[in-house]
């Protein structure tokens, strides 16, 4: 299939179009990939002329066409050989009359693709981590705006005691703080095969470059000080595949934190809690059978995306463990999809989670009322606590507190008002250890927060310090 034939009466991959950003999209493109290609034999062939083994018309002619992809020409090619590596070879040798013959001297597939394959990845985690770092950089910002908003928290999806909004905003932060920091730890230590042949020995350079006074180390040593990308010291014909492994795994890291964020989202939008809602933009439907719905549509894609991508460090795993002797080719197909459809993934639950924190909805009037139906409940430890340090005994409060919040909770459960505030605050046998005045503000879970708000800031320090070292 050539380039020109692609349209919409065929498959197409959703990333193609759908997902992921254009500067993304280039990354992963087979132009893009050619061009790579290109310039690593160029800087090949840069060092065999410094060697005395090429040219300097030849590898000035590499130079003058490394631009010129003829895509079409390489298929048309590489349907005939079936090697699209050494159809790129025989299009670029087509295009340079002069440096043709020198194109990929003493080099193996490998040599070329793995390489480019790393400088790509480089490129990729580039692009996420600048996003990432917007992210968290928005993240900080609702942190510290809603650092003091208090709001009822949830264990076993139950209420629990209140928390605040932007202390709830710091739990996921913090998980996305730790990827920001594995994903420039992969970053930095990114290698390429560098050049070693065949099966990593580099026995076809040192059989060139045998009486020119030059190593293979210091052949391979320019020609990536060229690319600005560092050579693994042990290779076989490939880089060692547990590279992909750990960048998977950091990818789906990230889109293990990401999902968290987006199903607490959907479950805080549900109308009996509503205190939360993804932004909705006029004109958006919901349904196409019921017009007055408002489905979490992001928080749902990001979900439905970061469940696909947890499964592919799975598939990375297997290309390392099953990577036979010095190579075997059962992983090339398959890191045709997984490594430019995981940053690809990546990149669209960041870019969707970034327009969910930016936009997110507070109902101010929905936290109000968990908090005035829940909330008393939560204050009778602080009750419970004041009582004690007056003297009172510990085990019979917390029996007479939990009789009072069992009716209490039962009248809760038939659509009453909470009636706890007042049934505790006429209790003669509290009354004795604490005015009623006194009982009602602990009973005011609304500032029974603890440190919350100061540990939210905390982050938000240690985001911006972090992003914008």
């Amino acid at each position: 299939m050539t380039e020109q034939s692609y349209s919409y009466d065929t498959y197409l991959s959703p990333y193609t179009w759908r997902y992921g950003s254009p500067a993304m999209r280039r990354v992963w493109s087979e132009l893009h990939r050619r061009r790579l290609w290109r310039r690593i034999w160029v800087a090949l062939a840069e060092a065999q002329q410094a060697a005395g083994l090429v040219r300097p018309e030849q590898t000035a002619d590499l130079r003058a066409h490394a631009e010129e992809i003829d895509l079409e020409r390489a298929l048309a090619i590489e349907a005939e050989i079936h090697h699209d590596l050494m159809a790129e070879v025989r299009t670029y040798a087509e295009q340079c009359a002069t440096g043709g013959a020198i194109i990929h001297l003493g080099a193996t597939s490998m040599d070329i693709e793995d390489n480019a394959e790393a400088l790509r990845l480089r490129e990729a985690l580039d692009l996420l981590i600048e996003r990432l770092g917007e992210l968290l950089l928005a993240f900080a910002d609702r942190i510290d705006a809603e650092a003091e908003t208090p709001t009822m928290a949830f264990t076993h999806l139950q209420p629990a005691e209140p928390t605040t909004v932007g202390y709830r905003l710091a739990q996921y932060a913090q998980d996305l703080l730790t990827d920001y920091e594995e994903l420039n730890r992969v970053r930095r230590n990114l290698r390429g095969k560098g050049l070693k042949g065949a099966v990593g020995t580099s026995a076809s350079y040192a059989q060139l470059l045998m009486g020119t006074g030059v190593t293979p180390a210091e052949l391979e040593a320019r020609v990536m000080d060229s690319l600005g990308l560092e050579a693994y010291p042990v290779a076989t014909q490939i880089y060692p595949r547990k590279q992909e492994f750990l960048i998977l795994s950091a990818l789906a890291s990230l889109a293990q934190s990401v999902y968290k964020f987006a199903f607490d989202l959907r479950f805080l939008q549900t109308p009996p809690i509503g205190e939360w809602a993804e932004p909705f933009r006029a004109g958006q439907v919901g349904s196409s059978a019921m017009p007055f719905k408002r489905n979490p549509i992001h928080a749902e894609n990001i979900d439905s995306l970061g469940r696909l991508l947890a499964a592919l460090p799975r598939v990375a795993w297997d290309n390392a463990a099953h990577t036979l002797l010095e190579r075997t080719l059962d992983d090339s197909a398959n890191r045709r999809t997984i490594l430019p459809e995981g940053f690809l993934i990546a990149d669209e639950i960041v870019t969707r989670c970034l327009r969910l924190i930016t936009g997110l909805r507070l109902d101010a009037a929905a936290a109000f009322r968990l908090l005035a139906v829940y909330g008393p409940f939560a204050a009778t430890e602080r009750l419970l606590m004041e009582l004690a340090r007056r003297g009172a005994d510990r085990q019979a409060m917390h029996e007479l507190i939990r009789e009072h919040s069992m009716r209490a909770w039962a009248a809760t459960q038939r659509g009453e008002e909470n009636p706890l505030i007042d049934s505790l605050c006429g209790d003669r046998r509290l009354l004795g250890y604490a005015g009623a005045g006194e009982m009602r503000d602990w009973l005011d879970a609304s500032n029974y927060v603890g440190d919350a708000p100061e540990r939210a800031i905390y982050m938000v320090e240690s985001i911006r310090k972090t992003v914008q070292a």
